[in-house]
């Protein structure tokens, strides 16, 4: 990393920046759904035509409604991923990568509050997903903030900050 003489950059301190986005992440994820679940049912109101809708749905399983029922074995896997992402930004080599992992702990965060809350038994509730666009399966805040990780760590794959 070289910056312009006489001008020297500070160290990357990634825990702060990384907490900030990964709690704002739960909590506008935490709120839409608030939202969301008081707001729609499963019958979709048209918001750009069939480009975007949004609607109501309870998803027990994984991404596009796979592996229903699998609660447990997801909430443990996002519980795991948080705890792996946050050592790992220990290494972060640019404010990219601190950002992009941050993303990926918020979503993982968000989707899991609902696993924990929302059910009966351990791990086991479901999470709500409610912007329906175009031909992607049905989803959530968590969900996009993930989604938006990737290509933040493709970017910060490639810049040199």
């Amino acid at each position: 990393m070289t910056s312009a003489p006489g001008r020297e950059r500070a160290p990357i301190r990634p825990y702060p920046l990384a907490v900030t986005i990964a709690v704002a992440s739960v909590v506008v994820d935490a709120v839409t759904k608030r939202w969301a679940s008081s707001t729609f049912t499963a019958e979709p109101v048209q918001i750009l035509g069939d480009f975007l809708r949004f609607r109501f749905v309870e998803n027990t399983g994984a991404a596009f409604s796979m592996f229903q029922g699998a609660g447990p074995f997801f909430g443990l896997a996002a519980a795991v991923a948080i705890v792996a992402v946050f050592w790992f930004l220990r290494n972060a080599r640019n404010r990219w990568e601190v950002v992009g992992l941050a993303l990926v702990m918020g979503g993982a965060a968000g989707n899991l509050v609902d696993r924990i809350f929302r059910g009966d038994g351990f791990l086991d509730g479901p999470v709500i997903d409610w912007i329906d666009l175009w031909r992607i399966p049905t989803f959530n805040i968590a969900d996009a903030s993930i989604t938006i990780a990737v290509v933040v760590l493709l970017i910060g794959s490639w810049a040199k900050d």
